[in-house]
């Protein structure tokens, strides 16, 4: 392997860790600096930290392998998912910053969910953070999935390390420079690297598409749409709705549903620098999610004519860009596009393991072990639950044959259905009560958990697959309604604060 790449590599980890030093002795004095960064990002960084916190490796490996093995009918999971951070950054954005610092001044989503409803604020802190910490293991263990298979494709022969494979090497790698800047700084860490990471990644998908259109071996788009038109398998692969049917094209654009019930993202929102800042940061925020987005498809589809001008025989689509990176550019760029792929799966995973760390302190430590912890004993206890989630994260992503795409699938549909129609409507109705809400999560995210494991998800009925997100946010919206109009009783909830 050249020099090169491990020379782009390298600058980028020193880089990853050179922040995690700053924001260690600019922000990591108290919770509030630890947890929300002080709640004073600027509307750039929140935009580009909530973007490149969602957009995990599926970005540059789950979308682009989806679009690859399918073609443009996969586009439709980037439309929906656009369309609901847009309708995420209008109704929850404001109100959820301005929210969370008059309830108390909440540094996490349960602590948000408990002061709106004193009543059933143990539960409702108690529920949620289990839901958090089961989720994000699964979702962060597909950020290690996606670390592994970048190092076990592209050094493949060239870097085994006591007795790892190239796999394991790349999650232990991963998680390891994850780990170091994410306990050391917090979120303001986590949310400058995000910010960072988020121009490498919006970058090389401009980059990438270009040169496989036009650089050796490309074509152009003349031969490019030619040799597309002529796949006979999937047919209509240039048509975004050949063979597709209502219930796979639902199953695609509700992905968009899950963004209002991210912990990982919505936590952006309560850490802007106020509620005046949030139209620049969601203008900021979208025209980059729109850029990357056409730049992930463009991967997979013209990525699917350069294999097949050039007799590639890949096994596993979702390393399309990997491999397109190793054969098309200098070993320099080479490193930086593999820095852009490390940087969405860090900036995901970073930003999951501090919500669950979150969690796993404000709603579980001082809620049950010590309620009189100090600032400092709390962050502490903030760095080991960091630790503890990313190596249980990195147990159950052992496995190399696991599905980027479908580990993130999973995950996002049991947090879009368990917190999402919550949040809305904690939000914007004054007659949701403590009840209502808690019904609201366990229905949600027992429908996901039982839905998956029946199979639905990929069979329904006798027909194609029904994607969970889909009952579970039904269900979840709907035991809220029902559960809420039974409890309207006093104490239920604290009056919603006027926006």
């Amino acid at each position: 392997m050249a020099v090169g790449v491990w020379v782009s590599l390298a600058v980028y980890f020193l880089l990853m860790l050179g922040i995690g030093i700053y924001a260690w002795r600019k922000a990591t004095s108290s919770s509030e600096g630890y947890l929300l960064g002080g709640r004073g990002l600027s509307p750039a960084v929140a935009a580009l930290s909530a973007g490149a916190s969602d957009m995990s490796g599926w970005l540059l490996l789950g979308l682009p392998g989806a679009l690859f093995v399918t073609g443009l009918s996969a586009s439709w999971i980037g439309i929906g998912l656009w369309c609901g951070a847009l309708v995420n950054w209008i109704i929850v954005a404001p109100r959820l910053r301005e929210q969370t610092e008059r309830y108390d001044n909440a540094l996490t989503i349960p602590a948000f969910l408990s002061s709106r409803f004193p009543s059933r604020a143990l539960a409702l802190r108690t529920v949620s953070a289990v839901i958090i910490v089961v989720f994000f293991v699964v979702y962060t263990a597909s950020g290690l999935v996606a670390g592994g298979k970048l190092f076990e494709t592209a050094f493949q022969g060239l870097f085994n390390f006591g007795g790892l494979s190239e796999y394991q090497t790349g999650i232990w790698l991963t998680l390891i420079i994850v780990l170091i800047y994410t306990s050391i700084g917090g979120f303001l860490a986590v949310s400058l690297t995000d910010f960072v990471q988020g121009c490498i990644m919006m970058l090389a998908l401009i980059i990438m598409p270009l040169v496989v259109l036009y650089g050796y071996g490309g074509g152009g788009i003349s031969q490019s749409s030619e040799t597309l038109s002529e796949i006979s398998e999937p047919a209509g692969y240039l048509n975004m709705i050949h063979g597709l049917s209502i219930i796979g094209w639902l199953s695609a654009v509700t992905w968009g549903l899950g963004y209002f019930g991210q912990p990982h993202i919505i936590v952006r929102f309560m850490a802007v620098r106020s509620v005046k800042d949030v139209p620049a940061a969601r203008n900021i925020g979208m025209s980059w999610m729109f850029i990357s987005l056409a730049g992930a498809i463009g991967v997979g589809i013209l990525g699917r004519a350069y294999a097949i001008r050039n007799g590639l025989d890949i096994t596993d689509p979702e390393t399309i860009f990997i491999i397109l990176a190793k054969l098309l550019f200098n070993p320099f760029i080479t490193g930086f596009l593999y820095a852009a792929l490390l940087a969405a799966v860090m900036s995901t995973i970073s930003s999951q393991l501090l919500v669950s760390s979150s969690s796993l302190t404000e709603d579980f430590y001082r809620l049950f072990l010590h309620k009189e912890a100090s600032e400092r004993e709390c962050v502490n206890v903030g760095r080991i639950s960091v630790v503890v989630v990313g190596l249980i994260a990195a147990f159950i992503a052992r496995n190399p044959g696991s599905s980027v795409l479908g580990l993130v699938s999973h995950a996002w549909a049991g947090f879009g259905a368990a917190f999402g129609p919550m949040i809305i409507l904690s939000l914007v109705w004054s007659r949701m009560s403590g009840s209502g809400a808690v019904a609201g999560l366990i229905a949600g995210a027992a429908t996901v958990i039982i839905w998956v494991s029946l199979g639905w998800d990929s069979s329904f009925l006798g027909g194609p697959g029904v994607y969970e997100i889909i009952p579970g946010f039904i269900i979840s919206w709907f035991a809220i309604y029902v559960v809420s109009l039974m409890t309207q009783t006093q104490g239920e909830f604290r009056p919603l604060q006027a926006n």
